[in-house]
């Protein structure tokens, strides 16, 4: 990797880790950064916007339709394969001269009412191209002189990192194993539950099933009366 110019900071993404043990679903991404000034650096507040870049990467006939809820059908792409906001995170980095590294968590949620969630979940195996978009302060030494001075991260701090969908899998399987969850208004969720109730249904899962399953035979049987 290229040393930034004098005067420039850089920000790389050495590795991206799944988290067996948070009480939420967390991803770690260890940063490298330099800084090209020579200042002594004392800390950094550090914000983070995670962005997916869709374009970045080849979907194969299940994803394709796997995605066809977020970005409609494989014609419509040139348009709406955009670009999308992720997450965002903030850290605090400790001081360094040069460069360091440090860990950024990275916060995931399996909410279907989230695009990231439902992106990740419709994608088979390979990578998830995204961008780290980096702001914050920069405290460092005031030319020698007792004091702090202080600088902002440049506004084109980048970096690109390649995620496999492995890693989110085996984030998912340590907090979800098996299972994931969607959000339902209470008069939903009482008509679903009233359901299970007077069906006996022995499972949330079932009662889902069930459901469908009727759905399906009362779509049939309305084809069968238009024909």
């Amino acid at each position: 990797m290229n040393r930034p110019a004098s005067g420039g900071m850089e920000f790389s993404v050495r590795d991206v880790v799944a988290e067996p043990y948070t009480a939420a679903p967390q991803l770690t991404a260890r940063l490298r950064i330099e800084d090209g000034t020579g200042e002594r650096i004392h800390a950094m507040v550090l914000h983070c916007q995670v962005r997916i870049e869709p374009r970045r990467r080849p979907y194969g006939r299940a994803e394709q339709e796997g995605l066809r809820g977020l970005f409609g059908g494989r014609e419509r792409w040139p348009e709406t394969l955009r670009p999308f906001l992720w997450m965002q995170c903030d850290t605090t980095v400790q001081g360094f001269t040069g460069s360091t590294e440090t860990d950024l968590a990275l916060p995931c949620s399996y909410d279907f009412d989230v695009v990231g969630s439902r992106y990740l979940h419709a994608l088979e195996d390979g990578s998830v191209p995204i961008s780290l978009l980096f702001s914050g302060t920069v405290f460092t030494g005031s030319g020698g002189r007792a004091g702090f001075g202080v600088r902002q991260v440049p506004w084109d701090c980048e970096a690109r990192y390649r995620l496999p969908v492995d890693v989110w899998r085996q984030l998912i399987s340590f907090h979800f194993p098996r299972s994931g969850w969607i959000r339902l208004e209470h008069d939903v969720l009482a008509d679903v539950a009233g359901f299970r109730a007077r069906r006996g249904l022995i499972s949330w899962d079932e009662t889902v099933r069930t459901l469908l399953s009727e759905a399906d035979g009362a779509a049939d049987d309305l084809d069968e009366v238009i024909r």
